[in-house]
């Protein structure tokens, strides 16, 4: 089962967006970035989705803020993956940290399991806002009560939610943007796609090396040497601040101390 996917495994080579999309269109939410999962809440609804009353919903918090309600929700999915007998070691300290490269590892392996349970087919019962309703309180707004209709047949149609009502201009009754206007703003959005296509190929490029760093950096035999540790500061930085490079520096710099010192004591 895929309760034991290995790291080369292709589910680790699928990319936020496509994880971001799968995860929109199948639960009926918004998420724009992999860190707003990680509250644990939409793990435990992927599970409640494959596994269809398994997951005891209204013990699941949607609206978890606190790292104490996140690891609740945690709770929650370790007690399923208990019950249904898979064996996953969730690293709770580091997904409610809310790093991307944490979060999007998991959710890449969730995904595939999720994938490998009757063959990814979902049950067309299964309301994903019902759902979430049996929880602590509906991660989505307001507005999804009334539009979750429509946004079901949009995403039985497999089209992301509400892109096609937004495809173009409107036009009123009493005239609207001319056939030339038209075209031009379909050229701009055209455009727009392919830099957003191109940025996008960019950063999961970029992406790709810092997560070969990352392993490499995590293998048993080089995690503990001070250039590891090192990279890792700057890796695990919890916001952009100019000073984690500082702060690599001085460790560095420190352990070299330590260790020539530690030289000329043996000698």
């Amino acid at each position: 089962m895929a309760s034991n996917i290995g790291m080369m495994d292709s589910a680790y080579f699928v990319g936020r967006n496509e994880i971001l999309t799968w995860i929109n269109n199948r639960l009926q939410l918004n998420l724009t970035r992999i860190e707003e999962a990680a509250s644990g809440a939409v793990q435990c609804q992927m599970m409640d989705m494959t596994y269809p009353g398994v997951v005891p919903m209204h013990k699941v918090n949607f609206d978890a803020k606190t790292e104490y309600d996140m690891i609740q929700n945690y709770k929650v999915l370790q007690d399923v993956f208990n019950k249904l007998k898979i064996e996953k070691h969730v690293e709770v300290n580091r997904l409610v940290k809310g790093r991307p490269l944490d979060n999007l590892e998991f959710l890449q392996w969730l995904k595939r399991y999720c994938d490998s349970v009757n063959g990814g087919i979902m049950n067309e019962n299964y309301n994903p806002v019902e759902r979430r309703i049996k929880g602590g309180k509906d991660r989505s707004s307001k507005g999804t009560l009334k539009t979750s209709k429509s946004l079901q047949s949009n995403n039985m149609s497999g089209d992301p939610v509400g892109l096609s009502k937004v495809s173009g201009p409107k036009q009123g009754r009493g005239g609207g943007a001319n056939s030339s206007e038209i075209e031009t703003l379909s050229r701009e959005i055209t455009e727009l796609k392919l830099s957003v296509s191109h940025l996008e190929k960019e950063r999961d490029f970029y992406f790709a090396k810092l997560r070969d760093i990352e392993l490499l950096c995590q293998t048993p035999e080089l995690e503990d040497l001070p250039m590891a540790v090192a990279i890792k500061k700057i890796l695990y930085a919890a916001d952009a601040k100019e000073s984690a490079l500082e702060e690599a520096q001085e460790y560095l710099y420190q352990a070299m101390n330590d260790g020539e010192a530690d030289d000329e004591d043996e000698a």
